[in-house]
């Protein structure tokens, strides 16, 4: 049994499950302020079940927040993950394939991309895109494609040499089908790999984006404006900030358990060393 793939498993499919039923569960509207109930303890802190992990410094129940967040969170790691693998894997397929000049000028290419910091890259991008859970989804696939890029083009240099690739050539099929039926199903595990690190990157793309106020807007519960909010109260309340912070540890923790656990049970040397 791969003990990371079932532990990232169940951390991922925990965090569906919240955002799938986290809006049809929630006990309260996670906008809704109550400054009657300012900062409420958790409930095993002598807080009451009526907020059973407390309320945030304008009496937002966090249990609420927490749900919705995870929804947002959900959504930029798939979409951005998606997004990614769109524009990087035929870049990939395109360099790799080819080869020569046009593999040189594709890789300089992503050399050059890659050379921008990342996070500074995506500040920039939502400074100029504004706020929105689509553009922060945007502005990480902008930034992160290159990665797809770069990875699955090694792999497609090393597919193209092998014998089932010269024997589709040698038969005379064009190269688009020979990239689509003889080198895509072979890089299948690689990207499903691939895909589940890039979602655990998103989910910390996101949290920091909307932590320095250049996420999602104001009245979409995020995990990095929870974060951002309950630091000034950190010490009165610790839970409006450590609450959603274990939920994005917890995130990014389970997407890459499951992509070192996708890589080692689908990897036959990995997984006859362990």
């Amino acid at each position: 049994m791969n003990r990371k793939l079932v532990a990232g498993g169940v951390l991922a499919l925990g965090l569906l499950g919240f955002a799938l039923a986290g809006p049809a569960v929630a006990p309260y509207d996670p906008n809704r302020q109550d400054l009657g109930a300012i900062r409420v303890a958790p409930v095993w802190m002598g807080g009451g079940w009526r907020h059973p992990l407390g309320t945030d410094s304008l009496g937002r129940d966090v249990l609420s927040r927490l749900l919705w967040g995870a929804r947002v969170a959900l959504v930029v790691a798939a979409a951005s993950a998606a997004g990614s693998a769109v524009i990087g894997v035929p870049v990939a397929l395109v360099a790799g394939y080819a080869r020569g000049r046009v593999d040189r000028w594709l890789m300089r290419l992503v050399d050059v991309w890659m050379s921008i910091p990342a996070v500074l890259l995506a500040v920039a991008l939502m400074a100029v895109l504004g706020l929105g859970l689509w553009k922060v989804v945007l502005a990480i696939v902008v930034v992160d494609w290159t990665r797809f890029a770069r990875v699955v083009r090694g792999e497609v240099l090393a597919l193209r040499e092998r014998e089932f690739v010269e024997a589709a050539r040698a038969v005379g099929l064009p190269a688009g089908r020979v990239i689509v039926e003889e080198l895509l199903p072979n890089l299948w595990p690689l990207l499903v790999v691939l895909t589940s690190l890039e979602m655990a990157i998103a989910v910390g793309v996101e949290a920091l984006l909307s932590f320095v106020g250049l996420g999602v807007q104001a009245s979409v519960p995020s995990w990095g404006a929870m974060i951002a909010e309950g630091r000034g109260y950190l010490m009165v309340g610790w839970w409006g900030m450590g609450l959603p912070m274990v939920a994005l540890v917890l995130a990014v923790v389970g997407f890459n358990l499951v992509g070192d656990g996708l890589r080692e049970w689908l990897d036959p040397r990995l997984r006859t060393a362990a």
